[in-house]
């Protein structure tokens, strides 16, 4: 029997308005930091941050929250993203989540924080596999500035190192997808863990972080994307596009976007919010519309891919 849903589905295929356009934001964050602790966010001093100042994000995030920003936006699902809980508590933030949602109804989907090259990697995992709400892990692992990175590059905690790939390895027997936040350059590292492990589906966060907006650097960051685009067991997130001390804009990123999507094609792409922490650059209602705009070219059935049908599809909602 057709859900809300499918008749929304079916209502923007017939009409190609964005008002009846069905959302599932693939990468957000929810958190409670009176009752739980994420040392990033409740620690001072402040960590260096990729858009600088983020105390405005120092606060209770939850769905209440969400939707009121989301407003007007049909956004009917999201998959929450771990948001670097206490360390010292590996599985606090999936039971947390999974409370909020039979209280809340969201989150509908989760990735989970895992540490691969800690002694505790194979509990976590096989703790997560009954843990419904988990669908991908994620563990950044150790990156360099693009100045200090060599072909060579592999220290420990970075793709390379030889425990942390013994704990990317486990991944394969639990059907658990990873979701990799790393900057491009780190890439050919990325491609060669898609290739040894082709049964893992590798998500990128962040769009590969091209916060270098030179010319130079745009094309550096397309042919790293490529890289990665010619492993079949990876997709996109396009998210996180903000830069330190400028507005977001689609003057400044919808070429970004455009390129990302022609380089992974639309099958594997998705659009995502990393909300609250994107609030730092931009409003959700702005993001959103501006995302609508520098796709409005394409056709109903690929706008409804990239932001809908194809994270119903990956994450199993």
């Amino acid at each position: 029997m057709p859900t809300p849903i499918d008749a929304m589905r079916e209502r923007f295929l017939q009409t190609g308005d964005n008002a009846d356009l069905p959302i599932v934001d693939a990468h957000h964050h929810f958190w409670d930091l009176q009752h739980n602790y994420h040392p990033w966010l409740r620690d001072l001093p402040r960590i260096p941050f990729r858009y600088g100042d983020y105390e405005a994000i120092c606060r209770d995030f939850l769905p209440d929250d969400y939707f009121a920003l989301a407003a007007p936006h049909r956004v009917v699902k999201t998959v929450m993203m771990e948001g670097e809980w206490n360390p010292r508590d590996p599985l606090g933030e999936v039971r947390w989540a999974t409370a909020l949602k039979t209280r809340c109804g969201f989150p509908d989907a989760l990735a989970g924080q895992v540490w691969l090259d800690r002694d505790d990697v194979a509990y976590v995992l096989r703790e997560y596999q009954s843990m419904p709400l988990v669908r991908s892990v994620r563990h950044k692992p150790t990156a360099v500035t693009r100045s200090e990175h060599t072909a060579t590059f592999a220290a420990p905690g970075s793709m390379r190192c030889e425990r942390w790939r013994a704990g990317y390895a486990l991944l394969a027997a639990t059907g658990l997808m990873f979701e990799l936040q790393t900057p491009w350059w780190h890439f050919a590292e990325a491609a060669e863990l898609a290739r040894d492990f082709p049964s893992v589906t590798i998500i990128v966060n962040h769009t590969g972080l091209p916060a270098d907006r030179s010319v130079e650097g745009l094309q550096a960051w397309r042919a790293a994307l490529a890289t990665l685009a010619a492993c079949a067991n990876v997709r996109l997130k396009i998210s996180g596009l903000g830069e330190r001390g400028l507005p977001w804009s689609i003057e400044r990123n919808g070429q970004v976007v455009r390129d990302a999507i022609e380089v992974f094609d639309v099958e594997r792409c998705m659009f995502a919010s990393n909300f609250p922490v994107d609030s730092v650059v931009v409003k959700l209602n702005t993001l959103f519309n501006g995302f609508k705009a520098m796709v409005a070219d394409r056709t109903p059935h690929e706008r409804l891919a990239l932001f809908h049908d194809n994270a119903v599809a990956l994450y199993g909602l």
